[in-house]
């Protein structure tokens, strides 16, 4: 644009120039117009008519409003977390005030180094939060005494109902299907494993602890401390039921674990919990990262997954995901669970806490927290009111005259209390002050506090409120890693240096199909730090979250808008969750119409692995259907099967556009088949990037979609989790959909079992998505598709003149990501889509995604966030990489021994005095292309020998002297 030009646009037409969306779509309007004809079409209304099918083409743009600028949407947002009160919270129940250390708020949570990074499937370039996560697993593996911990899970809730299913696996009680609950674990985990268990066709009894011995059972949760704060010595009711050859699992709080006997050394076989108390803020419900420990005994049968030490080629230390055959992108329905995120960007913060205050800063904390509680009991004790606690950690419940009068007067000094039935309770945590002491005891008591220093002194002569067989006596966390690092400056450079591991969106593309890695703005990321989102608790009074509700609301809506559904459930956390929510109140609606033996799922071989492997998890079962030579669904072998199964026909599970990246044309006709037949359409959406403004799952005919808010709408990946997966559904499907127990979030579906700890899942993101959709509006969001869409086939069309691409659509077109086929090459010279992509890291870029959904390929996905620039620097290092495949080909390398097959290159190799050995440089190895020498990552390991890793499995952190 002249400067003319821009002197005479009126005011509202220069705020739209400054506008989000030239910030967020990374070609700018002359890259795309060079893209454009490039390709052969005028503009992007012809590329969109050219690729999406007319006969599901809107007809009419979104209604989420025009654009806003940062600016304007900043202070919006604002104005909403000023109407959300944060009270003093006492509820506890699993969520609970907490400290974050500056160091960690800065150079991790608001760090693009740590939050845009992927899941480390490539961990040559990913050893940083690889050794961040090993620290997490250490620390929860010392702190529960058991032997092997995942790298997190979603939730308590969640791991408590992932330990169930562990339970009836491991169990030698074979013939049992009744699993046990204490009436005293949390009722929000209560729920989540209630939900699971239906699912399952698991029963479940819940009653007292002891009461575990009167029925026949194949496993029992436990809380530790309990509810209501009790710290019980149940190792004689544990023995006795593993006696019964049941499985014990112990739901339990990291912090209490710094005073009391571990679950192991309890002998509890599975140990789970939440770490957010290590330093991640409540965000009224997450995200935070939950931990699941259990005996070396268990690990084929563990769910979700766990990082291991293994070799590279040059010996060294390398760390890896272990036994990934164990998940559901590899087994399918066979899989141990659909999980496939992980809350690994909150695992690292948590242990990132442990390892800044170490194993004495923990205990101070504890000793703290504990110290404050004993100061609130004793001035219970002295009162009215009536304590029912006998031995406790944080947490107290005790009785008064009037509960009801208690709460209110409680509330009004900004001060929230547990509500537990006929009893009220409070639980202290490491924000608690000693004026928030005084001033408790003075509301619970209705008079003055006294000298609470002088009360404190007099406590600290008699020790801990737990009896010495309770109190633990194994020392924890003595890896150097956490007794390191305590100053500021060694704490900054110890994250720095693992940061530095790691290749992330902040320094190149991320190019993976199906997972979009797209900008995740800071402007989008500021917002959940704010102490109004980041403090509030996820069961406080609704009307002290107006703002999060309000936002909720409208992000609600507008995604209620882009995809054509009826309504909406913000409640699943990660986009497996939202498959398995979708899939239950798919069937939820079946029984309501008398059609409980409608149990079959029918999924296209091209499916994601979490499709089938939720469908396992709803109690379906899954009949596969044929993808034709193009890749699109067989219909002839979808009709026969359709057909042949009409009658026990549940549901279809699709992709759109396909995992192949095309628009099918005959997805109406797919929907219209499966309700013909009774069944309803599950959409996944994991490709909504191609669908946003263009078309929408209800308006091409689906029931029901999950959405990737870390995919679509811009929440960052985390290195592996965060994620968000609400559901969309047509108007039948909406009573059907997760209700909660705590915390009422529906009126229809209120009795509906929960699938998530928290009612709106991980809320303290949600302002991520809410600002991505409100800086783009109706228009941005349409055009970002749109770019999407350019930069694939841009991409796609260059490439094509070097490698054959698998699948095509309408007119010679892919949607927004394309696969290319490696098998020719590998056949004709050996090099495999394996050294293709760890070559990539020599140019610096991370490897798209590998043998999925064809093995043998390479699925590209360049997101409309990317620059042409960008992109031309990614095809450049295709076209090179292409070269040393055809000097492998003619024999000026030999397979054996040239840059793909030793990738990556390493500093180390390039300083090895051998070297020379090799039939190519130096430079060729890792300045392959000039643009690399201005912008080199340097991979810390070489390759890494996964098979070295499986069969010498070790989980924990290895001395220090190894890294």
């Amino acid at each position: 644009m002249s400067d003319t030009q821009v002197q005479h646009q009126s005011l509202h037409e220069l705020c739209q120039t400054e506008a989000f969306i030239g910030r967020h779509i990374g070609p700018s309007v002359a890259d795309q117009a060079q893209m454009l004809t490039d390709i052969g079409v005028q503009s992007l209304q012809e590329l969109t008519e050219q690729v999406v099918p007319e006969g599901i083409r809107l007809n009419a743009p979104l209604n989420v409003g025009a654009p806003r600028t940062e600016a304007e949407a900043t202070a919006y947002l604002r104005s909403l977390a000023k109407q959300n009160f944060v009270a003093k919270n006492y509820i506890g129940m699993g969520y609970y005030g907490t400290e974050t250390p500056a160091v960690i708020l800065r150079n991790v949570l608001e760090n693009p180094g740590w939050y845009t990074a992927y899941t480390p499937y490539q961990p040559e370039i990913a050893q940083g939060r690889l050794e961040a996560i090993l620290n997490f697993q250490q620390m929860c593996i010392d702190f529960t005494g058991l032997d092997l911990a995942s790298a997190s899970l979603l939730d308590e809730a969640t791991a408590a109902a992932e330990a169930m299913a562990l339970s009836k696996r491991v169990s030698k009680n074979k013939k049992c299907n009744l699993y046990f609950i204490a009436d005293d674990v949390y009722p929000q985990t209560i729920d989540v494993v209630k939900t699971r268990a239906e699912a399952f066709g698991y029963e479940v009894v819940i009653g007292k602890a002891e009461d575990a011995l009167n029925h026949d059972i194949f496993g029992a949760l436990l809380q530790y401390p309990n509810r209501l704060g009790e710290v019980l010595d149940n190792r004689e009711l544990i023995a006795a039921i593993k006696a019964k050859k049941a499985i014990v699992t112990l739901a339990t709080d990291l912090m209490a674990l710094q005073l009391l006997t571990s679950p192991g050394e309890l002998g509890a076989d599975v140990a789970v919990g939440s770490a957010q108390r290590f330093g991640v803020p409540m965000g009224y419900g997450g995200p935070h990262a939950a931990f699941f420990v259990t005996r070396d005994a268990y690990k084929r049968s563990m769910p979700g997954r766990i990082i291991g030490v293994s070799k590279d080629t040059r010996g060294g230390t390398a760390l890896r995901m272990a036994m990934q055959t164990r998940e559901q992108h590899i087994r399918r329905e066979k899989a141990n669970s659909n999980i496939c995120t992980a809350q690994v960007l909150l695992a690292n913060m948590a242990s990132f806490y442990a390892v800044y205050h170490g194993p004495q800063g923990l205990k101070t904390i504890a000793t703290r927290i504990h110290r404050l509680t004993q100061m609130v009991a004793t001035a219970i004790e002295g009162s009215s009111l009536q304590l029912l606690n006998k031995q406790y950690f944080d947490t107290l419940t005790f009785k008064a005259a009037d509960n009801a009068a208690l709460v209110e007067r409680a509330q009004s000094a900004g001060i929230n209390l547990r509500v537990d039935s006929d009893a009220l309770g409070v639980s202290l945590d490491e924000t608690t002050t000693l004026a928030d002491v005084a001033e408790l005891i003075s509301v619970l008591t209705d008079e003055s506090a006294g000298d609470v220093e002088a009360l404190d002194s007099q406590l600290a002569e008699q020790g801990y409120a737990i009896s010495k067989d309770l109190l633990r006596s194994d020392k924890v966390l003595e890896h150097p890693v956490f007794n390191s690092y305590h100053s500021e400056t060694e704490m900054l450079r110890y994250i720095k240096r693992l940061e530095n591991k790691d290749l992330a969106l902040n320094h190149s593309m991320i190019s993976l199909g199906s997972c979009t890695m797209k900008l995740n703005a800071t402007t989008q990321m500021i917002p959940i730090s704010w102490p109004e989102f980041a403090g509030m608790h996820p069961f406080a009074p609704v009307e002290q979250a107006a703002g999060y509700q309000q936002m909720i609301k409208e992000l609600s809506d507008w995604l209620i808008d882009i995809t054509g559904y009826d309504a909406l459930c913000m409640q699943p956390n990660s986009g497996a969750q939202g498959e398995y929510a979708g899939l239950l109140a798919i069937q939820k609606y079946h029984e309501s119409r008398g059609d409980d033996h409608r149990n079959i799922c029918l999924i296209p071989s091209s499916a994601h692995g979490t499709n089938p492997a939720s469908a396992q998890m709803a109690n379906l079962k899954v009949v596969v259907v044929a993808c034709d030579k193009q890749g699109n669904v067989d219909m002839d072998d979808l009709k026969a099967k359709a057909e042949e199964l009409s009658d026990n026909l549940s549901c279809i599970m699709i992709t759109y556009p396909s995992t192949h990246g095309v628009y099918e044309e005959q997805v109406r006709e797919i929907c219209d088949l499966i309700h013909s037949h009774g069944g309803q359409v599950y959409m996944d959406g994991a490709n909504m990037n191609a669908q946003v403004g263009l078309t929408s799952p209800g308006f091409i005919g689906s029931d029901v979609s999950h959405l990737n808010l870390h995919k679509t709408f811009a929440i960052p990946h985390g290195g592996g989790g965060p994620g968000m997966g609400p559901i969309g559904v047509k108007a039948h499907l909406a009573p059907f959909v997760a209700g909660h127990a705590v915390v009422k979030t529906g009126e229809t579906s209120q009795d509906n079992g929960a699938v998530s700890a928290a009612p709106w899942g991980s809320a303290g993101i949600l302002p991520i998505s809410w600002m991505y959709t409100t800086l783009l509006g109706s228009k941005g969001l349409k055009q970002s598709t749109q770019v999407a869409i350019l930069n694939a086939n841009y991409l796609t069309n260059n490439l094509s003149q070097h490698y054959p691409i698998l699948y095509r659509g309408r007119n010679d077109r892919i949607a927004h990501e394309c696969i290319v086929d490696l098998r020719p090459i590998k056949e004709a010279t050996g090099i495999s889509e394996m050294d293709i992509a760890k070559r990539l890291m020599d140019y610096g870029f991370h490897s798209p995604t590998m043998s999925f959904p064809v093995a043998g390929t390479l699925m590209i996905e360049p997101t409309e966030s990317e620059s042409k620039a960008e992109i031309d620097r990614f095809i450049e290092a295709m076209v090179s990489i292409k070269g040393e495949i055809d000097k492998v080909a003619n024999g000026e390398w030999p397979l054996e021994n040239n840059p793909l097959v030793n990738a990556p290159h390493t500093l180390a190799d390039i300083v090895d005095g051998e070297f020379d050995a090799r039939p190519y440089s130096r430079e060729e190895a890792a300045f392959p292309v000039v643009a690399v020498k201005a912008n080199k990552f340097w991979p810390t390991v070489n390759r890494i020998d996964d098979v070295y890793g499986d069969r010498n499995l070790f989980c924990s952190c290895v001395p220090m002297s190894e890294y």
